[in-house]
Parts: structure tokens; sequence; C-alpha cells
């Protein structure tokens, strides 16, 4: 029979050492190749299956197992290989862990026993040439170079890694603090650890594999054989602690994992970084030249195991070895275990025999994945041990308690991978034939845990370290592919799902970003996206009618409740420009186009708003004086105080005034305004359009409509009231047409003597008497408070009786829109509180004839109570009321010297006349001039009124 042939392929990493191996194994009838680690041993399934089919490729390690019934094929860890089947092909990657202090034993067994029928392949590095040749007779050499150059790149920052860059670290903390960093500064990074589940691992390497990350941070595991798309590895560190002790890292322990740069014919890059100091010339030289030191001695432990008792069986495999090759490796996690058990007196009755201890020791090999503390493992295993000695299973409510706590995916990182080590312990023991009941119910149990945890593991890891917009937007730039945005109902703009930022109007608002690459990111990305859409937004805003557009008390232009744009000062108040709201990548096309859109609408909204201005201004039948006030007019946009135009007022004669009031322009006692002006439309955008031609930084606010009076705020100049069409009068502003009505009433009362405020009066203002009074006294009214005894009202007169006659009021117009104009104020020259008071007749206003209404009567009333007894004065209900008499505020020695007199003439004295026609000795003179007939203006509706009243009388 021919000698198996034994065969070491041995060379640097990306030589296609386990490619071979497995086209070698597929050449036989069955084959059995063992890996390092579970993920390799997926890794390698997974490949076998895509070329034979799951029907014949087994997949045994640890903690899964996967045999179907005509398996030829089998793909395990190195501790899992089921070498008794007698397969034709046997191979063992990675064969210089024979070295490694933890786990040699394992892979120096392998060595020495693992054959296959028909050939047995070794995979390794060159450092293991001499020890297997010494070790294994016949054996043959094959050895690869690497397909790719690997070079040096020194230190670098993390935050100037290149794409495509592994960081290797070596603890779980530095792991997570590298791929925070990497997340803040580069958008994210995938995580590979050996403790991770092949599932969570897998998942992990796809995020960095598919392009959504460029950046991988793991630790020595991606020197396994993981085959990944690495240019760049960069360590984070050169030492590491290998469950005793810190130790610096050798030169072969680096190249494994350096190897994994520049896959096939690619060159990588090798490098540190963070605080790891740079390598050594000789570190370097050795891993560019894959040549390092030779393996002298390989990790072993012995095979031959005794177990007739504890005892022996511990004497056993701790026997030394006299082969100058081998050394006797250290206490193992499985023989501490071992020791612990033998140790304790309650399992001492239990070893009845070989198998019993033999039983002990298969369970004492379960791995400590907790890693909480060695008597915590020992305590569990004895648990293990006791149910497999006295039931021969584990029984099944208790297996089911155990795995049901860890059965659950809230919590972070560290709380899922505590969960995923504790439920490997399970899969573990559900994965040892005979040792639960029901194999297949709890191998598939713990794996849907198992799953579920991983894949929550994963969710957490890519929600952690990995900003997933960013990721996904780079591998849409990179890949050059065509960006498409979207924009849900409130703005929000996605790319691939990802919200990238809003869109307000044609203004693109990013979403904030942890770091200056995600912000570049985010911005290119949406530049690329956005383009089409400007165009689209653009079209449907310059076909959106004129109702989707408004303008903001501040100068803003909005659309859809967006800003696109703001009102600008123009040649002219009324010619307002705009400048609209773009951005610059959208293209000059895209701003013009929504800047002529924003022009239409505010010269269409001026032309509307204040057409019986601008008809004014178009009228060519106006002519000199009347054109030039006009002019006024258009510039004060409509409403402008009386006081600085009086004498322009003045000299207009009656056609001028009369061509005037064809445009709706009324002369008031205050103000002189266009009534359609006063709208709420008109009047928001008239503060609008003030504001831009006084340079305001920030515009009046309109009032609300349809209130007569509003608070005055002390800190607001008084224009800004004006042009809202109020006047400011003590604490409130009154509306100036309703200010107009009060005016013609005040004109029929006897501002000198003194009168009380009418109901009509009141009602007119919406105002307590209080804040009449308040009011009164801001117009320039003096007004005195009193309090007399409350009238009843009047009852049925009975036959005989004498009934007091209502009080004589003045006539009034009924309709507001026709009240009269107060065409002939009091001292045009001045303003209207100058000097004379507002309604006080003058030679060019109606004089009303003196009423019994014109006489005080409280000192009557008061005389008349004063008669009674006080207990019937007690009785009596009293009541509040002020009498106005004219108070200008500016004193007659305030006017300049040599203007001569005040205009207007004085009032002379005259005595009101009671009911009998007699003089009375106590009623106040009259301070109101005598009409002239010939100078009362035929225009003043009012003073007609009144000229038609004396001549009745």
């Amino acid at each position: 029979m021919r000698q198996a042939q034994v065969t070491a392929v041995l060379g640097p990493t990306n030589t296609g050492k386990t490619r071979y191996a497995i086209e070698r194994m597929l050449g036989h009838r069955s084959g059995v190749i063992g890996l390092p680690l579970r993920l390799l041993a997926r890794e390698v399934y997974d490949t076998i299956i895509a070329q034979r089919g799951p029907s014949v490729v087994a997949l045994v390690t640890g903690e899964e197992r996967i045999v179907p019934a005509r398996a030829q094929y089998w793909g395990c860890t190195v501790e899992a290989m089921p070498l008794e089947i007698g397969a034709d092909f046997v191979a063992v990657d990675e064969i210089q862990l024979c070295a490694d202090p933890e786990r040699g034993h394992v892979f120096t067994e392998r060595l020495l026993s693992a054959r296959g029928l028909h050939e047995t392949v070794f995979l390794g590095s060159d450092t293991m040439r001499g020890a297997i040749a010494a070790l294994v007779p016949g054996v043959q050499f094959l050895r690869r170079e690497r397909f790719s150059a690997l070079g040096y790149a020194g230190a670098r920052k993390i935050s100037r890694m290149p794409p495509r860059s592994a960081i290797v670290g070596f603890s779980v903390e530095n792991v997570y603090a590298i791929a925070e960093l990497i997340r803040r500064q580069k958008g994210g990074c995938a995580v590979v650890m050996g403790a991770l589940s092949p599932r969570t691992r897998n998942a992990q390497v796809e995020l960095y594999q598919n392009g959504d990350v460029d950046y991988l941070v793991a630790t020595d595991a991606i020197g396994m054989g993981l085959n990944l798309d690495i240019n760049h590895v960069a360590f984070s560190a050169t030492s590491k602690f290998d469950g005793r002790r810190m130790r610096a890292l050798g030169a072969d322990e680096l190249a494994q994992i350096a190897g994994r740069a520049g896959r096939h014919t690619t060159p990588g890059s090798f490098g540190v970084t963070g605080e790891a100091a740079p390598l050594g010339e000789d570190t370097v030289e050795a891993i560019e030249s894959h040549r390092f030191a030779p393996v002298r001695k390989l990790h072993w432990r012995n095979a031959e195991l005794e177990f007739a008792t504890p005892e022996k069986l511990i004497a056993a495999l701790e026997r030394h070895t006299h082969n100058d090759w081998l050394t006797r490796m250290r206490e193992a996690n499985d023989l501490a275990a071992l020791k612990a058990l033998a140790a304790m007196p309650e399992l001492h009755g239990q070893l009845r025999g070989a198998r019993d201890v033999k039983l002990m020791w298969d369970v004492c090999r379960v791995p400590d994945f907790r890693g909480i503390s060695p008597t915590e493992h020992a305590a569990l295993l004895a648990q293990i041990f006791g149910y497999l000695r006295a039931d021969g299973v584990v029984p099944a409510d208790w297996l089911a308690r155990n795995i049901a706590r860890i059965d659950r995916t809230d919590g972070d990182i560290d709380a899922l991978s505590r969960r995923l080590a504790h439920i490997r312990t399970w899969t573990y023991v559900a994965q040892r034939a005979g040792w639960v009941f029901d194999e297949n119910h709890w191998r598939a149990e713990t794996r849907a845990v198992e799953d579920r945890l991983s894949d929550a593991l994963h969710a957490r890891l890519t929600q952690r370290f990995v900003d997933r917009r960013t990721s996904v937007l780079m591998r849409g730039l990179k890949q050059k592919e065509s960006l498409v945005a979207e924009v849900n109902d409130n703005g929000e703009v996605t790319v691939e799902g990802e919200v990238i930022g809003r869109l307000e109007g044609f203004r693109f608002r990013q979403d904030k970003t942890d770091s200056p690459e995600e912000a570049r990111t985010l911005r290119q990305a949406s530049v690329q996206a956005l383009a089409p859409l400007f165009h689209l937004r653009a079209d449907r805003f310059y076909n959106a009618p004129d109702t989707e557009i408004d303008f903001t008390e501040q100068g803003g232009l909005v659309w859809d409740g967006q800003a696109v744009g703001k009102l600008v000062t123009g040649s002219e108040p009324l010619k307002p420009r705009v400048a609209a709201f773009v951005d610059d990548e959208a293209g000059t096309e895209v701003a013009e186009r929504v800047e002529r859109r924003l022009q239409h609408f505010i010269d269409r909204r001026i032309a509307a708003l204040f057409e019986p201005l601008l008809a004014m201004a178009r009228d060519e039948a106006l002519t000199g004086l009347a054109r030039g006030f006009a002019f006024r007019m258009h510039e004060a946009l409509g409403v402008q105080p009386r006081g600085p135009v009086a004498a322009e007022v003045k000299a207009l004669d009656q056609g001028a005034r009369a061509a005037l009031r064809k445009h709706g322009v009324r002369f008031g006692q205050f103000t002189v305004f266009m009534p359609a002006l006063l709208k709420p439309a008109p009047t928001r955008l008239r503060l609008v359009l003030w504001g831009l031609a006084q340079g305001l930084d920030e515009f009046p606010e309109s009032p609300p409509p349809g209130l007569v009076t509003i608070p005055v705020q002390p800190e607001t100049p008084e224009m800004h009231y004006i042009f809202a069409g109020y006047r400011p009068a003590g604490a409130r502003a009154i509306r100036i047409d309703m200010l107009e009505r009060l005016a013609d009433l005040l004109r029929a009362q006897d501002t000198r003597a003194g009168f009380e405020g009418t109901p009509e009066m009141l009602s007119i203002t919406g105002l307590s008497l209080e804040q009449f009074a308040d009011l009164m006294q801001g117009l320039g009214y003096k007004a005195e408070r009193g309090e007399r005894i409350k009238q009843r009202p009047a009852v049925a007169a009975q036959p005989g009786a004498k009934a007091d006659a209502p009080e004589a009021g003045p006539e009034t117009p009924a309709d507001a829109a026709e009240a009269p104009d107060a065409d002939t104020a009091p001292n045009e020259a001045a303003a209207p509180d100058a000097g004379a008071a507002p309604g006080e007749a003058t030679e060019d206003s109606p004089q009303a004839e003196p009423t019994p209404s014109d006489e005080p009567r409280a000192a009557d009333e008061t005389e008349a109570g004063s008669s009674q007894p006080a207990a019937a004065l007690e009785a009596q209900e009293l009541e509040v009321f002020y009498t106005f008499t004219w108070a200008p505020r500016r004193a007659e020695s305030a006017r300049p010297k040599g203007r001569g007199k005040p205009q207007g003439k004085p009032a002379k004295k005259s005595r009101a006349k009671p009911e009998g026609g007699k003089p009375r000795d106590d009623a106040p003179a009259s301070s109101g001039p005598r009409r002239k007939e010939d100078r009362i203006d035929p225009d003043n509706p009012f003073a007609q009124a009144l000229m038609g009243l004396r001549e009745r009388k």
C-alpha cells in the first residue's frame, strides 16, 4: 500500500494557501480541514457549499454542528476535527499556532497524529519548516510566494487614515474607542473581533466589503485567514495581554496581521497609529521580506490519558516530554477546572470508575466563554457533571431556564456581548452527543437565541459606530451612482432612504454633523441629488398662483410657508425690489426665475392694494397745487399727519380739494388720509414699504384688524402708529378714521366752558370713561373728575306733572362714511393741537348754535343736592363724571418771538340763556366766536346743516 503523502505548504499571507488546500480536498472523495477560528470554519464551509452544495458539506465547531447524512467534506475548528471518520484528505491551517501558549498543544497534536488516508496538508508560516521536518518524517515542502508587495507606511493619524484601512487593537475597550473616533471623523466603521458570533462577524464584514464603510477596526482575529479588501493595516498598539501578562508582539505575529493588506495582486501597506511607537527597522525589514526567526519549541500536552482516577488523569496531563522540539504547555483552563472539580468533596462519591472520570474530563473541556472567574466556571461545570452523572442528561427545565434568562435583545453592546458569551456555553452543551434530551430541539433553540442576539449586537454596533447616512452617500459618490433626492411633505430631503437635511424654499438646510468629513460628504451628495429637484421646484413656483405667495411683516417673501426671498429698497417706496433666497448650487437659471416670479407678485400686490393712490398719481387732470399734494400723498403712502402739511392744505382751493376727494382723499382734522388704504391688507403692506424706505432694522407690526384703539408702547416712535392708521393720544392710540368721527362730535361742544363726554363719544372709541378721559388729555384737553348723584331712569309722567326735558344734543351725521371732512380746520398753519381745540369753530368752520346741553348742570345739581338731609344723600348712588376743557400743551409764551399773533380770532364772551330767555348770572361765558356766514365752507355738509338750523330758528 502506497504511503499517504504529507505536504507542508508554507509562505507568507496572501499566497492562496487555504484556497490551494480546498482545491486539493475537493479532488478527493472525502476530506477534513481544520481551521483556527470558528469564523474561518464558517467561511470555508460557505466556500465549499458554493462549489458542491449543502448536502455533502458538514460544519463542526464547538458551538455549531451541521452534519448532513451524506457528508463528505468537513469544515471544522482544529479542536473539533473528526479524525475518527478516516477521511481521504486532512488539512490543518495556520500550523504555526503550534507555538501558541494557549492552544498550541492542540495544533501540535494535529501535526503529530492527524493524517488523511491519501493526503495530508499543513498550511502556515515558513517559520515552521524546521519543526515540521524534524517531527513529520517524509514530509514534502511547497513554498508559496506572496501575490502582492507589502510596504511600511510609517505612522499616521486616524484622521488621515486612507480609505479601505483596518486599524488593529488588542482589547475590546481599545477597539470600541477607535471605532467611536472613526465614526466621528470618517462616518463609521465595521468591527470584527474573535468573540463575535459568525453571524455578527459576517454582517459587520459585509458593511465593509460592500462599501457602506471604508474602515475596519478589529482585533488580531483578522490575521487568521480573513480575506478582506484591505489596502492598509495600522497597529494602534504593538503589545497585548496574552491571558497572563502584557507582552510585545513578535515580528512574525505582526506580519501575520499586516499581511491582510493588499489582496491578491493589489499592493498593501502597514504602519502604526495612535499611541503605538514606530516599528524598528529590523522589524520592518523582516515583515517586508517575510523572513523571521524559526520556531524552536512547540507547545505540547500528553494525549495518552489515564482515566482510572482523577489523580492519574491529572498526572497524565502534566507529563513531561523528552523531545527537544516540544515543551509542556502551561496549565490550561480545562486542567485547572479538572483540579477544581476533583477537589470538591461532594463529587468524590460520584467517581466510581474510569467512565465517571472520563465524563468529568469531558465536562471540564467546556470552554469558559463567560470569563467571569475560574470559581464561577467550576461551579457551573460541577452542576452539569452532577446532572449527567445522575440522570445521564442535563434536565430540560434547568436548561430552559438558563436559556430564557439570556434570550433578550435589549441593552447595549456590552450587555448583548455578555449574553452571547453565555449562550455559547449552552450551545456547546447542546452540541455534545448524549448530553441533552432531544438534541435537535436544543441545538435549534440555542442557535435561534444566538442568531437573535447576533442580529441585535450587529444592529447596536452599526448604530454606535456607523453613521449609516454618511456611509450610504459615500458609497454612492464613490461608485459615481446617480443619487436621487426625494422631499416629503415636511420638507425632509432623503437620498437612498437617508435624511440629509431639509429643503426650505430654494435653500437646503443640511443636517448637523459630528465631523467636517461628514459635512463635506453630505454637501457633495446634496449638490448632486438636489440639482434636478431645484429645477422642478422652480417650474412649480413660477406657475404657482399669487394666492400661494405672501409677504411677512418684516419684508420676507414666503411660498407654501417657506421663505423664498425678501423685499429690498427700491427707487421709490411703492417700487421695492426683491432678493431671492436660492442656493448657489441651484444655478443662475433657477435664481433668475424665482426672482422674476417674486417681482411679479409684489408688483401686482401693490397695484391691487394701493390702486386708489396709484390712480391718483397717474391722473393727468390733476395740476398745480393738487398735483403737488397728490405727490405728497404718494410719498406718504396715503396717510400723513395734517400738521406738517397744514399750509399746503390751506393753500388748496375748493376745486383742487374736490379733485383730490374724487380719488378718495379725506382732509381730516388730525390726518389727511385715504380711507380705502386703512383696511388691514393695505396697512400691513404700507408698514413694510415704509420700513424699507426708512431703512429700519425691524419693521413695525400691523395691529390686529378691527381694533378702534390700541395700547401705546413708550419706546415706539409716533410715526409707527401713524402709518399703521392710528394716532397716539395718552396711553392708547385711536384709529385715525374714528378720531375724525370723534372730532365731528367735539366740534359741536363748548370746549372753552367745558363739556361732558357723551355716550356716543364713548361708543365710537369703545373705551371706558377713565380710558376716554386719558385719551382726551392726550388730544390736548383738560379732564376734571367729579362725582354727583346718579339720576334714576325717567318714568312716565303723571297727569299734571312736569317731566324734565331731555338735554338737547348736537346734530351729527348718522353714517361714519358721510362724516364731513375738516377742510377748514382751525389754525391751518400749525398742528391741530397747537392752540385751537379740535372741532372748535373758527372763521373756516361752522359753529353750532348754543343749546341747553352747552350749559353745565353740575353746579345746579350740587346745590339742589345740598339741601337734602345727610341720610338721604348717603342713600343716593354717586356717579363719576369728567368735564373736558381745551388746554393746549404749548403755552403762549413758548411761541417764537417776532412771529406775530396766533392765528384765529380770540373768543368773545357771551352768556348762555336759561329756559326763560333771561340771562343767568351764574352761567359760564361762551368761549366760541360768532359764526360768519361768508366763511362757511360750502363743501362741508355738516356746516350746511348748521346753517339750515339757524335759518329755522
